[in-house]
């Protein structure tokens, strides 16, 4: 039988992808709580207003809130965030899913675009973090 800690420790070794557990979702709760308040008019103005001020009213690391000012929406999900909370983030600045997307993967919006339609990453390639040595 496989120890859940070995297993979960699986998920870290996907190139590119943060899996979204138990551990990620405790982490960034007060994150997600943050993006999640963005869904209210009255809340973006004043996040816009003064980010630093808005941020500081959340119990959040202060890794989390550089990660929100810096708009490092890779780091952001490294810190607990969960994409879909996120989306409250860039859609706040007026970025569409695609745009905020596109910069975490390195590529143009129109790059970005044109892999999607092609059916995404290909497979191939490398599987795994430790292959990459």
């Amino acid at each position: 039988m496989t120890d859940i800690h070995d297993y979960l420790a699986e998920f870290d070794d996907i190139p590119g992808t943060r899996v979204y557990t138990a551990k990620r979702a405790r982490q960034g709760y007060q994150l997600n709580q943050f993006a999640m308040s963005l869904m209210q008019a009255e809340n973006r103005e004043r996040f816009h207003a003064d980010e630093r001020v808005y941020l500081d009213a959340w119990p959040m690391s202060a890794e989390q809130k550089q990660a929100v000012l810096d708009r490092d929406y890779n780091r952001l999900l490294d810190l607990g965030g969960n994409i879909y909370f996120l989306a409250k983030v860039f859609a706040s600045d007026g970025l569409s899913f695609v745009h905020a997307v596109s910069t975490m993967t390195g590529m143009s919006v129109e790059e970005y675009q044109a892999m999607m339609m092609d059916g995404g990453r290909s497979p191939d390639g490398v599987r795994s973090i430790g292959d990459k040595c």
